[in-house]
């Protein structure tokens, strides 16, 4: 049996749930997730998780927000005035945009509340702030 090391490229299958038992995400149906251990493409808890797996094994791992995606930053927020939408925009809550920073930079942000005429925009990741349960099968290393 081949062992995942850094550097190897691995097909996995997995399923990513919260604490509460939430699914957020699964390749379960789909196409086995592939990537190159190391090369920073996921979350580092993933790839750490996955190192030293054997093909066919299975492991569950809790990982901390610092391992997957980091700490809820509130200075990722910012409370801005309805009135700064173009007309085309209804603001509401849940609503994803894409802000274009003075640098030419794109934002992607969520409106997470509007209180009067004071809405909310969070450019923190929506898992940002979690503990992540990943299931994990290691299927094969190329």
């Amino acid at each position: 049996m081949a062992k995942a090391e850094i550097g190897d490229t691995v097909r996995v299958h997995y399923t990513g749930r919260l604490m509460d038992g939430t699914i957020f995400d699964t390749s379960i149906g789909r196409e086995p997730l592939e990537f190159t251990i190391g090369d920073g493409r996921l979350i580092p808890g993933f790839e750490k998780a996955v190192i030293g797996m054997n093909t066919g094994e299975t492991k569950t791992v809790t990982l901390a927000p610092e391992e997957a995606y980091g700490p809820y930053l509130e200075e990722l927020t910012a409370d801005v005035d309805i009135t700064q939408f173009p007309p085309h925009i209804k603001p509401e809550v849940g609503l994803h945009l894409q802000i274009r920073q003075d640098n030419g930079s794109v934002v992607d942000v969520v409106i997470t509340r509007i209180v009067g005429t004071t809405v909310t925009l969070d450019a923190n990741h929506p898992l940002a702030g979690k503990e992540l349960i990943f299931d994990i099968e290691l299927l094969e290393v190329l």
